[in-house]
């Protein structure tokens, strides 16, 4: 049967909404301003380059995967773990965050990651995307076109705070969670992404591998959900009243979405329909079989039944693994590192946080920090320099372990210090947290009028 969903109606409009509802006119009336500064005083158009069809197809193809694994396939894996009552919050979150960080991205996101700035933060000559030409290029992607490498990279910045949202799940208010996600994506994600990817960024420049974004979405994603949930503090009833997920169905829907949208996450990166893209695509699949049935076995050798939830975690729990390593490490490699993670990210997730109190609701922390950390360490450790142009230490290059736990640690300290001052202030300011009310009753009803049958 269909979920269907029954509006609630209540009475008065939250302070904030009347805010933003209020100053939306004026951000819009602002944009052509901005856009026509942006265009007659910050920066020349991208080089024109030849655009490869074919690039640009396999890269239109992967933007749509990589935007299908929030797009359901997030929102129905995280959706499917929550208790019923906060089914349509936990949908909403990621369908908004969607939205946000599409309009934040094209107004200033993508200029302060991917165009010249400094080692820490791109430049503001694309700001609206101001002097972006239907044939215009990045130096990043010079045989596809700027647009589609636009889209390719918000899609990145997209789920990177959607991941997030699995630590604190079930609490958070709404109007919280939309102030938080918008400042968190500008000044966490975006430094983060221009240090490891953008032109002239410190880690890059210090050869820190990360393919595809251990580093910068997972682990980013992932430390950020242990502060949140570490601020707020456990759930009502947590450790006391059992939570269980409510539909395991559409978890394995959204797993298996996740699966094959990160095809699109991990070859595409590739940025071209290339050898390296194949290579990226079938590592991909051996470390996420590989994590499901690591997971799977230490499951159920430890808890005597095999689960769908475990399963499908240690897939996911390879996947993010194997993403800083794609590019640059062969099928060996991938068995090893996905192996590696279904076994560890599952204590994390299981012993872990019982034995140290912390309520990562979803795992996010478990799952993506423990995972993308692991991933990136062992990038250092099985990198093959005919696949990735950089050896490993298998191949005699111990230092690039080295140079994975410096970025590794840059990116977790950077990270936690900004995502605890963002979350106290907004606490400060509209307080982060629904009442102990509201989380009784379910975020569903008290804050968007809705429930499921």
């Amino acid at each position: 049967m269909p979920m269907r969903c029954k509006p609630i109606h209540h009475s008065g409009v939250n302070a904030m909404t009347k805010r933003l509802v209020f100053l939306l006119p004026l951000l819009l009336n602002l944009l052509p301003t901005a856009n026509a500064f942006a265009q007659s005083a910050l920066s020349t158009p991208g080089p024109v380059a030849t655009i490869n069809s074919g690039d640009n197809a396999w890269m239109l193809t992967s933007t749509a995967l990589v935007l299908l694994m929030t797009l359901p396939g997030l929102a129905l894996f995280y959706g499917g773990m929550v208790r019923k009552k906060n089914v349509l919050a936990t949908l909403m979150q990621s369908f908004a965050i969607t939205c946000l960080v599409t309009v934040l991205w094209m107004v200033v996101g993508y200029s302060l990651a991917f165009t010249p700035g400094n080692g820490f933060m791109g430049g503001l000559g694309r700001v609206c995307l101001s002097g972006m030409g239907l044939h215009s290029t990045n130096a990043l992607a010079p045989t596809i076109p700027e647009s589609t490498y636009v889209m390719f990279q918000m899609t990145f910045a997209i789920i990177a705070p959607a991941l997030i949202a699995g630590s604190f799940a079930d609490r958070m208010k709404f109007s919280a969670l939309l102030w938080f996600m918008g400042i968190w994506v500008l000044a966490v994600y975006v430094p983060i992404a221009h240090m490891v990817w953008g032109p002239g960024g410190w880690l890059d420049g210090d050869g820190v591998l990360d393919y595809a974004g251990g580093t910068v979405v997972h682990v980013n994603a992932g430390v950020a959900g242990l502060v949140a949930a570490l601020v707020m503090g456990r759930r009502v009833g947590y450790g006391r009243e059992a939570m269980p997920p409510h539909n395991l169905t559409l978890t394995m829907v959204g797993a298996s979405l996740l699966w094959v949208g990160w095809f699109g996450f991990n070859a595409g990166s590739a940025v071209a329909a290339s050898d390296r893209a194949g290579m990226a695509l079938v590592v991909t699949q051996i470390a996420s079989a590989a994590a499901a049935l690591a997971w799977m076995f230490a499951e159920w050798i430890a808890k005597g039944k095999p689960t769908v939830l475990g399963t499908c975690s240690g897939a996911v729990a390879g996947l993010v693994a194997i993403t800083p390593a794609a590019g640059f490490v062969g099928p060996s490699g991938a068995l090893a590192i996905g192996t590696s993670a279904g076994l560890l990210c599952f204590w994390t997730a299981v012993y872990m946080k019982e034995m140290i109190g912390y309520d990562d609701s979803l795992d996010a922390f478990g799952v993506h920090g423990i995972g993308g950390a692991l991933g990136a360490l062992l990038t250092g450790v099985f990198a093959v320099k005919a696949i990735g142009g950089t050896a490993g230490a298998l191949e005699g290059h111990m230092g690039q372990v080295v140079i994975q736990a410096k970025g590794l640690a840059l990116t977790v300290v950077y990270d936690a210090v900004a995502t605890f001052l963002i979350l106290k202030v907004i606490d400060l300011l509209i307080g982060l947290r629904v009442s102990e009310e509201q989380e009784r009753e379910g975020l569903d009803v008290s804050l968007h009028g809705e429930q499921v049958l």
